[in-house]
């Protein structure tokens, strides 16, 4: 089952000149790359991960270290997501049957799914979690999440996403709908689904964000394909009075900066410090090291592992922050500086090669005699 949806001008140089939406999962999950969105197989026919191997599945076994993510294998599920286009060629050349799935979290993005289930409506508190509705509003006519998302956005004097035409927007199998939308302020915004006892955000509208994926368009199902609406191929900036309302709604660690602060070195690594040469330079020293491998590719324009050694430089810096050495901003312009000078133009991609990494090493300090 194949088709092709129009796709707007700007769009073109991206997709060519119509969008491939079904039976194409290689030219999806490459698609999804360029984009800068690290991606990882889909079972057949199926929208969760390819199951573990053996190993992997054996009781007690933990992703943390795990063989199979450092040989490049799929274990895992979004875990195992990359950018790199060699394993992606591996990993769909020969296996045209696998879905594609988008990590949504080191690809920076927020996407509201919105469900169109029919089953019976839950008492009014549950319907906008934090939002109170009136015993005298008559509930009449609403069904599922479009009816939801739409009150709690007209409330706020706003579109809802469900309407939203100047983001990317996918139609699912089921009848729901998935927005799309890129975070450019680097909040770990969190998942949740439907309207909980935890964090929700409404009634049969769920969030994929920091610890989740999402479904690729294109991707088919026995039910159908996840086809992209209108014209408009590409995120758009979260809308601010969604920002709110998702932070409103518990979609952000208590403390934001819980997970990705610096963490106190403790007196035997500041002695390994002071014996490689001090803190700031020894850390300068091992960065550089990381870095050289990124500057090395520029020789090679393709078959260099480029993605792989800066998310590898990224993970790197980003211990080194945790461990107390150097700060955000500094690492960040660094690697930043060497994927411009190894791939120039391709700032996107490498942006959320840096996020992934980084938000990786952020929660495993260096302390230049090995991690913690």
């Amino acid at each position: 089952m194949a088709a092709e949806l129009r796709v707007s001008r700007s769009d073109r140089g991206q997709w060519g000149r119509t969008a491939p939406v079904a039976a194409q999962p290689l030219t999806t999950a490459r698609w999804c790359a360029r984009q800068g969105w690290p991606v990882f197989p889909l079972a057949p026919g199926r929208k969760t991960p390819v199951g573990n191997c053996g190993a992997c599945r054996a009781p007690g076994h933990s992703r943390m270290g795990c063989e199979c993510l450092r040989a490049g294998r799929w274990c895992h599920g979004f875990y195992a997501a990359t950018l790199d286009a060699e394993r992606i060629n591996q990993w769909w050349g020969g296996r045209q049957d696998l879905g594609v799935g988008v990590a949504t979290g080191p690809a920076g993005l927020v996407v509201i799914d919105v469900d169109a289930h029919a089953c019976e409506l839950p008492d009014r508190d549950r319907l906008l979690p934090g939002v109170g509705i009136s015993e005298t509003v008559d509930l009449t006519g609403l069904a599922n999440g479009f009816h939801t998302l739409g009150v709690l956005a007209a409330m706020r004097g706003a579109v809802s996403p469900a309407d939203d035409d100047s983001t990317l927007r996918v139609r699912t199998p089921s009848g729901g709908l998935h927005v799309w939308y890129r975070d450019d302020g680097g909040r770990l915004w969190q998942c949740s689904a439907g309207s909980g006892s935890g964090r929700a955000l409404a009634w049969q509208v769920d969030v994929r964000a920091h610890g989740g994926y999402i479904v690729a368009p294109g991707t088919v199902t026995p039910t159908g394909v996840y086809v992209p609406v209108g014209d408009v191929r590409v995120p758009a900036a979260l809308p601010a009075w969604l920002a709110r309302e998702l932070e409103r709604t518990g979609h952000l660690p208590s403390s934001p900066f819980s997970a990705r602060g610096p963490r106190p070195v403790p007196p035997r690594a500041r002695q390994a410090v002071i014996a490689a040469g001090g803190g700031r330079r020894a850390a300068d020293r091992f960065l550089a090291g990381a870095l050289a491998d990124v500057d090395a590719c520029a020789a090679l324009p393709e078959g260099a592992a480029f993605s792989e050694k800066l998310n590898r430089a990224a993970y790197t810096a980003g211990g080194l922050v945790a461990g107390g050495y150097l700060t955000e901003a500094q690492v960040v312009r660094a690697l930043q500086d060497a994927s411009e000078r190894a791939r120039p133009g391709q700032q996107r991609r490498c942006r959320a090669i840096i996020r992934s990494g980084l938000s990786a090493g952020l929660k495993r300090p260096v302390f230049l005699g090995g991690r913690s």
